[in-house]
């Protein structure tokens, strides 16, 4: 069967090298260009963690039935999550543009972030790294955090009219608006990284990136085990949130996705606070101190949507409280989490490669241009990093 469904494969793939998408004809600079494309790579890519810069999720992803409304059902439901967790699923698409299927080389792509920082330096890295290896040309633009930045950003990649637009949504709510205009306009949009609500995914080819609610899903229940070790026979389990920025999916996914996901695992974890002070370690310090004073011995886990300032501000308030005996996990896998978990300080955190997740994204719309077919969502594998098995992740990539 496996050998059929490669013949398959071949004689599919054979009929685009010749025609294109849909039977278009190609004309012979075309062809060899579709057939130099399909000859790159990029397996043998590499993160600056060793790793290998493109992987894709091989846990299959279910799908539950939607709820008849989602928002009627509490927040610590998690199907009340319903449409941004599993958003691009189920999406009906509007408008996509077809595939020239006339190879990746020679295209050019913008793409837009969300903002200015170590994480996103290195999934800059990752895109450039499959751009250069598939010969696009790509630019990169940035907000900064700034929506109306990136609003002006959007027109002015529309007024450049590239190939593709790579778009990391800023808000999950104005994702919608920024994906239509692109669509309208004609250009294969690929969104990544961030989640949006589930209208935004009509108008795009297919989005790519973490799966950021499964993933702190898993965390979630790592840490609650361990609470609960540490804690054995105690009937309430006093946590907090330790907030990523409002309005992206992060945002929910960091907080809501374990909370929702606690309330059926470990009923005895209660959540008692939460707050999002953005990416200052001071101001985590300033936030987790008064948490410290208010909620005393009681408090028992610390779940932290950052694990680089927020999670240093969060041991800088411990030290300064002496308390040692907090349960604290984190998103992502920085030099500053990873240290902090191999001195035995943060007890887990996730494997969120920023280079893979950049790289993913130039990737998927690689595979569009030479005509391959395309999921509506490509997931990066989940992992958990604790003190066994951080050494295996170093060097960091960022």
């Amino acid at each position: 069967m496996k050998k059929a469904a490669s013949i398959v494969a071949f004689v599919a793939m054979a009929g685009i090298c010749a025609c294109g998408a849909f039977g278009q004809a190609l004309s012979a600079q075309q062809k060899a260009n579709l057939e130099a494309s399909l000859k790159v790579d990029t397996s043998v890519l590499k993160s600056a963690d060793n790793q290998s810069l493109i992987v894709l999720s091989s846990q299959k992803k279910v799908i539950p039935a939607r709820p008849a409304d989602p928002d009627a059902l509490a927040e610590t439901d998690p199907l009340h999550w319903y449409d941004m967790e599993y958003a691009g699923w189920n999406a009906k698409k509007v408008n996509i543009p077809q595939s020239p299927a006339d190879g990746a080389i020679g295209k050019k792509i913008i793409l837009i972030v969300h903002g200015d920082h170590p994480w996103t330096t290195a999934c800059t890295l990752g895109a450039m790294k499959v751009a250069q290896a598939c010969s696009i040309k790509l630019k990169v633009l940035s907000p900064n955090w700034d929506l109306a930045v990136q609003n002006q950003m959007i027109d002015q990649a529309i007024n450049e009219k590239p190939d593709a637009i790579c778009l990391i949504p800023l808000d999950a709510k104005a994702a919608v608006q920024q994906a239509r205009k692109i669509n309208d306009a004609g250009i294969p949009l690929f969104l990544f990284n961030t989640l949006t609500q589930a209208d935004a995914m009509n108008y795009c080819v297919a989005w790519t990136g973490p799966d950021d609610f499964g993933q702190q899903r898993k965390l979630a229940r790592v840490w609650a085990d361990e609470m609960q070790k540490r804690n054995p026979g105690a009937k309430e389990l006093d946590v907090a949130y330790v907030q990523h920025a409002p309005g992206g999916s992060p945002y929910f996914a960091r907080c809501w996705g374990p909370m929702s996901e606690l309330s059926g695992y470990a009923k005895t974890v209660k959540t008692v606070a939460k707050e999002a002070p953005g990416f200052d370690a001071d101001k985590a310090t300033q936030v987790v101190s008064d948490w410290l004073t208010r909620f005393g011995p009681g408090l028992k886990g610390i779940f932290a949507a950052d694990d680089s300032a927020q999670a240093i501000g969060i041991f800088e308030a411990f030290k300064k409280a002496g308390r040692t005996d907090i349960v604290v996990c984190a998103a992502g896998n920085s030099k500053q989490g990873m240290d902090l978990v191999k001195e035995g300080k943060l007890f887990a955190i996730t494997y969120q490669t920023a280079e893979g997740d950049g790289a993913l994204t130039i990737k998927t719309a690689a595979d569009w241009f030479n005509g391959k077919a395309i999921e509506p969502v490509r997931y990066l594998p989940q992992k958990i990093i604790t003190k066994a098995n951080v050494d295996s992740f170093y060097p960091p990539q960022w």
